[in-house]
């Protein structure tokens, strides 16, 4: 890319806490944050919020009247974004834009206001506003009295590497200097996990070992995926900067034809174009690691390894995931997997999967790519580095 493009903010709620050493600390733990819930009249094993990050949310939402009646994922992404800001240096009242996505949206609430339409065979004076994708970003312009585009969308699991996408873009184009990017998702709901279930991918059960979510690991006979709530989002800005964080080396993007509702081919095609564009002229062997999509099922896996091995043959970079730790969270996963890559590349440290031991970890760490792929093979690739 001819103009670098900074990272100098990052934050997030996820699993893992709130706070960089709390999610740093977690990360080179073995162990994951996955445990069982009940959902109506079924259980799962999910990976939730800590109690203490709960409460937090939970006070954001009871300051301000207007913010009571807002979902999960909005609240979510207004905590994450005040903190991003904060610690960016921008300020409230700045000029930015915003792209914060979710896969599915206000979940739960829509999920309230149709259990409650059906009920009383009317809908509340709030059920559509609040229940718009669209709302997400407007409420964090309101919240941050910021000046500048708010863009909300979707795109499945990819939602918050299109984000990106989106926010270099706009930065290229010089029709923006700041850009605040990311998603946001709080899909624990009963319906949310029936219907994952119903795909069969979902894991079934606390094996032994104590890891139900068997991303990476090529040995798994069963499906293992299991999700996970949270937002993450990150202050882009054009050019250098002395406070960035890392920067953006390059993006890649494409689109798979569909031949089944949740289909990827075999070796991903979608993925191995993503990560030859976000490469460009960068040599494959100048990637020291990949943080992988990885959702824990056998196909998924198997299908973005075999598109890795095509892009980078022999010679694989260290190839490791979050999703083992803290779930699969739809659409803000891809700006989970960035954070992480940012902390592996700040503290110049491998996180390995704990059951992934066919695998050295890598002697330097200079450079990662970041996967994310939706429904009907939607793929992102953002290749990171420390020198733009």
């Amino acid at each position: 890319m001819a103009e670098p493009i900074a990272i100098t903010a990052i934050a997030s709620v996820s699993p893992l806490g709130a706070e960089e050493r709390d999610i740093w600390t977690s990360y080179t733990s073995p162990e994951h944050c996955i445990a069982e819930r009940t959902f109506g009249t079924d259980t799962a094993l999910v990976a939730s919020l800590p109690e203490e990050v709960r409460g937090a949310i939970d006070e954001l939402r009871n300051e301000d009247l207007k913010y009571r009646g807002l979902d999960d994922s909005v609240l979510f992404a207004l905590y994450v974004s005040r903190k991003a800001i904060a610690l960016s240096g921008w300020g409230r009242g700045s000029t930015f834009g915003i792209n914060i996505g979710s896969s599915r949206g206000a979940t739960g609430l829509f999920e309230t206001y149709h259990k409650d339409f059906l009920e009383r065979g009317k809908a509340h004076t709030l059920s559509s506003p609040t229940t718009t994708l669209g709302n997400i970003s407007s409420w964090i312009a309101h919240d941050l009295q910021s000046d500048g585009p708010e863009i909300s969308h979707s795109i499945t699991c990819a939602t918050a590497l299109h984000a990106v996408l989106n926010g270099v873009a706009w930065l290229r184009g010089g029709m923006a200097g700041k850009f605040l990017v990311g998603g946001s998702e709080a899909p624990l709901t009963p319906f949310t996990i029936a219907q994952m279930k119903a795909l069969k991918v979902y894991a079934r059960e606390m094996p032994e070992d104590g890891y139900p979510c068997r991303a990476l690991d090529t040995d798994k006979q069963q499906n293992s995926m299991v999700l996970g709530e949270g937002a993450a989002v990150a202050c882009l800005e054009r050019g250098m900067k002395d406070h960035a964080l890392a920067y953006i080396e390059g993006v890649g993007y494409a689109t798979e034809m569909l031949r089944h509702n949740t289909s990827i081919t075999e070796d991903a095609d979608c993925f191995q174009r993503s990560m030859k564009m976000a490469l460009g002229t960068i040599r494959p062997e100048e990637v020291d690691v990949v943080v992988m999509h990885a959702p824990g099922t056998i196909r998924g896996d198997a299908s973005e390894r075999n598109a890795i091995k095509r892009v980078f043959g022999e010679k694989l970079p260290a190839l490791t995931t979050n999703k083992w730790k803290v779930g699969h969270s739809f659409g803000a996963s891809g700006m989970l997997s960035l954070e992480f890559a940012v902390l592996m590349l700040k503290n110049r440290q491998f996180v390995k999967v704990p059951f992934d031991h066919g695998q050295e970890a890598p002697q330097h760490i200079r450079k990662i790519m970041v996967n994310a792929v939706g429904f009907g093979g939607n793929a992102v690739s953002i290749l990171l580095g420390l020198s733009g």
